[in-house]
């Protein structure tokens, strides 16, 4: 994202700040300084608190995912965010039986010291939060912090904001849609030591944020169920996958350990953290190659939506693969460009 892009470029925020009038030239623009300042109003209006990638409150697992967040809405109690946290998802048309195990696996967590991070989702989610409230419990929603959704949830949302918190990447007043809740089930899992699976049907968006922790590298529990049960076929698939057979909290905090008691061992992608500062860097950042307008047409004339090898581009532009980054990098600060695995690229 472009957020990461300039600091990789330019080294600090404040640096890649003074390069944007530069980069405008190419369609680079700084976020306006009067909608900032009104963004920052209506938080101050509901007590919210932003939460920017490299500050000691931002939850240092998720610091440590390669596509985290560089801000989030915080309601309530942001100093949540700093203590270990595993994470608790599962059916919205749970069992009576599985929100039961749900609420007393939370319990059992926050007993242990261990904050319960879910979606506020009806069902599972629900009863987590609830059987955490009294210890620490924080819930990622899927639209502005300020908006309750589901309508049923009120009540815990007023509840997770008095006691609990409440996590957004969106702006305040962002209606939750449909393609937001995968993004937020990457939230959930990145804050997470480990991701507790409790009832997942088949095609459940638990399994979602159970595939996310994988690639993450975190821990997956799931509780078995009956075969019978459609609400089970998922769980029971992540069993046989591998995933650590959870009855209770105790099945949990056995197998992550002397992670719940130190800092969590980081995957290679968080070797960023360490890499970037907001503070100017002790060397400056090598200059960037020239490239001229011609250069950048040439570019992009052999990008399509088709994803192509950076390789290949170097190639048949017979430009340094130093100027071939470049023009990409603003490519794609315009939003111009998609990145894809493998070191491909394409045109939006």
């Amino acid at each position: 994202m472009s957020f990461y892009a300039l600091l990789r470029r330019f080294g600090s925020a404040g640096e890649s700040l003074a390069q944007l009038p530069r980069l405008g030239r190419r369609g680079v623009s700084a976020f306006p300084r009067a909608e900032a300042e009104r963004e920052l109003a209506a938080l101050d209006r509901v007590g919210a608190s932003l939460v920017c990638w490299g500050e000691p409150e931002y939850p240092a697992n998720l610091a440590a995912v390669e596509d985290a967040p560089p801000l989030l809405t915080v309601l309530g109690d942001a100093e949540l965010l700093r203590l270990p946290m595993v994470a608790l998802v599962g059916a919205r048309n749970a069992s009576a039986n599985g929100r039961r195990l749900a609420h007393d696996i939370a319990a059992g967590l926050g007993e242990a010291g261990i904050v319960v991070v879910s979606g506020m989702a009806r069902g599972i989610d629900a009863a987590g939060h609830a059987g955490a409230l009294e210890t620490g419990t924080v819930a990622v929603v899927a639209g502005g912090a300020d908006i309750v959704y589901p309508e049923e949830n009120r009540g815990l949302y007023r509840a997770l904001v008095e006691r609990g918190s409440v996590v957004a990447e969106l702006p305040l007043g962002t209606e939750p849609q449909a393609r937001h809740f995968p993004r937020r089930n990457r939230i959930i899992s990145g804050m997470a030591l480990g991701v507790v699976v409790v009832e997942a049907a088949a095609r459940s968006g638990s399994l979602i944020t159970a595939r996310f922790a994988l690639e993450q590298g975190r821990e997956v529990f799931a509780v078995p169920g009956s075969p019978l049960d459609p609400r089970c076929r998922g769980t029971n698939d992540l069993l046989r996958a591998g995933a650590t057979l959870t009855e209770n909290a105790a099945d949990i905090t056995t197998q992550l350990g002397p992670l719940l008691h130190g800092a969590a061992p980081l995957p290679p992608t968080a070797r960023r953290a360490s890499r970037l500062s907001f503070e100017a860097p002790a060397m400056p950042p090598p200059a960037a190659p020239e490239a001229t307008d011609g250069d950048l047409s040439l570019l992009v004339e052999r990008l399509g939506p088709t994803p192509v090898a950076v390789d290949e581009l170097v190639r048949q532009c017979q430009l340094s693969a130093a100027a071939i980054a470049t023009l990409l990098l603003d490519l794609e600060l315009a939003g111009r460009i998609e990145r894809h695995p493998g070191n491909l690229v394409s045109l939006r």
